[in-house]
């Protein structure tokens, strides 16, 4: 069975403190030297990174929230429709650039969102808050293991993660909550 390829993209400002998540998150997966695992980090995501997509598989857009519950959210993320090219398409939504990787270049990616809690946003400098750094532990500490367990379709109506990966997930959120490391 041929290796299925993995795209983690991180995106997100890091010099706007806890917006540096994804690209942060997209730093940690390269230093574990997976086979079939690729990474890219950017400020944004735009149209043009369609292109990259159809070249995996598998991508898992990581960006920083203040909308998730701690310490991070990972959700199937459906393909939107791209209906129309504006002329602010420099910034776009992971759902519209898996879209258009689909629609008008034939790839069959699927899309994954890990969104993680961010806590400092209002501020200029480098450097993710304690909070966040936390935060990305546990959000680390999940995708390892999801990779790890060949990427399960969670929450999408397929059967569940292997034994083990769900309760890891939930012990590295309840130790995020308490300040701990999973």
């Amino acid at each position: 069975m041929a290796e299925t390829r993995l795209l983690v993209l991180g995106y997100g400002n890091p010099g706007r403190a806890d917006d540096g998540l994804g690209p942060a998150a997209a730093r940690a997966v390269a230093t574990w030297s997976l086979s079939g695992v690729q990474t890219e980090e950017t400020y944004q995501l735009t149209i043009e990174d369609a292109d990259l997509l159809t070249r995996y598989d598998d991508v898992v857009f990581v960006d920083a929230t203040v909308d998730a519950s701690e310490p991070f959210s990972f959700v199937p993320l459906p393909a939107r429709e791209w209906t129309h090219a504006s002329f602010t398409t420099h910034a776009v939504d992971p759902a519209t650039v898996l879209g258009l990787a689909r629609e008008v270049l034939g790839a069959s990616t699927r899309g994954w969102r890990l969104a993680i809690r961010g806590h400092r946003f209002g501020c200029f400098g480098e450097g993710l808050s304690e909070a966040a750094s936390t935060d990305l532990e546990a959000a680390l500490c999940f995708l390892r293991g999801w990779i790890a367990h060949g990427r399960p379709d969670i929450a999408s109506g397929k059967p569940n993660p292997p034994t083990g990966l769900q309760e890891r997930s939930d012990r590295a959120q309840h130790h995020s909550r308490e300040g701990a490391r999973p």
